[in-house]
C-alpha cells in the first residue's frame, strides 16, 4: 500500500525537540508525526498516510465511545550501535494485534501493512530518538471503531494509527526493584478478554492500581477470577518466579493473561541457558512461603515497556513479604541484560528477533 505523506506545517524546533526529550519520562512527549489507515467493511483497509500529529475528529456516536471495539500494542524502537534504527519482534506484535483484533470482533490487518506503518513512521521521526540511559522510541500502534451508530454489533468502519513517544524508565520511583500489592480485584475471567490487548482491560485495572500507590506500592498483582489464589500478571506485565534449585516458573497462558513478547523471549533465553523454564499454576500462599524458606530467590516482572524488573516487595491486606534481599538478584540481571544487548544490537542476534530498519 502507498502512503500519502502530508507535510507538516508547523514542525518542532530542533531546539524544542532536544529540550522535550532530555529527559522524557514515559508516555508524556510524542513526535510530530503520526500513521492513519482507514477500513470500510466494503472496501477494505485504504488511504493510508503519514502526516502530522493531530487530533482525530469523532462523531458523539461513533462506536468506539459507546462499544469500547478498542486495541493497541506496544513495541519500541532502538538506535543500534552502528547508528541504525532497529525493530524488536515486531512480527510478533502484528500477530498478536490481530489476535485482539479477531477476539473483539475486528478486521485484522496484514502483518507486512502494520510492520510497514511503523517502520515509515519510525525513520520519519527518528530524530526524536532519546539520548538517555536505556531511551528508546515507544511506539503505539492501535485500532478503534468510528462508524457512528447506536446498536450493539461490530462496526463497519475503523481506524488504524500509529503514534511515537520517547521513551526513559517506565516506573516513577527509578528504583532497582519495585513493590507490589496484591488486589483484591480481578483482571479477567476464563472466556473474557484476558489474552486481547484491549482498552477495556487497563480501564478496569485502574482503580486496583490506583489502591496500590495509595499504599506506597509500584504495581498491582492480579489473581485468578476463581479461587482468588492463583497468580496471574501485574497490571502490566508478566511475572517469572526463580527458585534456589535452579527452576524457573511463569504463570501459564489460559486465556486470561496477556501472552507477553517479551515473556516469550525471556523463556527462550532461559531454556536455551539450560534452565528448567516450567508455565504452570503458582498460588499466593505458595509465593509467601518459598520467599519466607528461602526457595524462591528471586522475581521478576516483563513487558516492552519496563523490559525486565525486580519484585523485591509483596503487600496485601494480609500483610507483607520480601523476596531474596529485597533487590535485584543474579538471573533477573543476566536475562535483563542478554535481552537488553540483543535489542540494541550489541551482541549476535541468533534468534532474527532484530529487524532493521536502515
Amino acid at each position: 500500500m502507498q502512503f500519502t505523506q502530508i507535510p507538516h506545517p508547523a514542525p518542532t524546533s530542533p531546539a524544542d525537540r532536544d529540550a522535550a526529550i532530555a529527559d522524557p519520562g514515559f508516555g508524556k512527549v510524542f513526535t510530530d508525526h503520526m500513521v492513519v489507515i482507514d477500513y470500510d467493511a466494503g472496501t477494505g483497509w485504504h488511504d493510508a498516510t503519514l502526516g502530522p500529529l493531530q487530533p482525530i475528529p469523532l462523531h458523539p456516536a461513533s462506536s468506539v465511545l459507546h462499544y469500547a471495539q478498542e486495541i493497541f500494542e506496544g513495541l519500541k524502537a532502538y538506535r543500534l550501535a552502528d547508528g541504525q534504527m532497529a525493530l524488536f519482534r515486531p512480527d510478533a506484535n502484528a500477530q498478536r494485534f490481530n489476535a485482539s483484533a479477531e477476539r473483539l470482533a475486528m478486521p485484522t490487518i496484514p502483518e507486512e501493512l502494520f510492520i510497514d506503518a511503523v517502520r515509515q513512521l519510525v525513520l520519519k521521526d527518528a530524530d526524536w530518538f532519546p539520548q538517555v540511559d536505556g531511551g528508546s522510541l515507544y511506539i503505539r500502534p492501535f485500532m478503534f471503531a468510528d462508524e457512528h451508530f447506536l446498536g450493539v454489533r461490530p462496526a463497519t468502519k475503523y481506524k488504524f494509527v500509529v503514534i511515537l513517544s520517547p521513551a526513559g524508565n517506565y516506573f516513577k520511583s527509578g528504583a532497582p526493584a519495585v513493590s507490589v500489592w496484591v488486589s483484591e480485584y480481578t483482571r479477567a475471567a476464563p472466556g473474557g478478554t484476558g489474552a486481547a490487548k484491549c482498552g477495556g482491560n487497563y480501564a478496569a485495572s485502574l482503580v486496583p492500581t490506583g489502591e496500590a500507590f495509595a499504599h506506597g506500592h509500584d504495581q498491582v498483582v492480579f489473581l485468578d477470577a476463581a479461587e482468588r489464589k492463583w497468580i496471574e500478571e501485574l497490571g502490566g506485565m508478566n511475572l517469572f518466579f526463580v527458585f534456589e534449585d535452579g527452576r524457573m516458573v511463569t504463570p501459564p497462558l489460559r486465556g486470561t493473561i496477556l501472552p507477553g513478547i517479551t515473556r516469550d523471549s525471556l523463556i527462550t533465553l532461559a531454556r536455551e541457558q539450560g534452565l528448567d523454564v516450567r508455565e504452570e499454576m503458582y498460588s499466593l500462599p505458595q509465593w509467601r512461603a518459598d520467599a519466607e524458606s528461602g526457595k524462591l530467590v528471586e522475581t521478576f516482572a516483563c513487558g516492552t515497556a519496563a523490559v525486565v524488573t525486580a519484585v523485591g516487595k509483596v503487600a496485601g491486606r494480609d500483610g507483607e513479604f520480601t523476596i531474596g534481599t529485597g533487590g535485584p538478584g543474579q538471573m533477573t540481571s543476566k536475562l535483563r541484560e542478554q535481552l537488553v544487548s540483543i535489542q540494541r544490537g550489541t551482541v549476535e542476534d541468533r534468534h532474527g528477533w532484530v529487524t532493521k530498519l536502515g
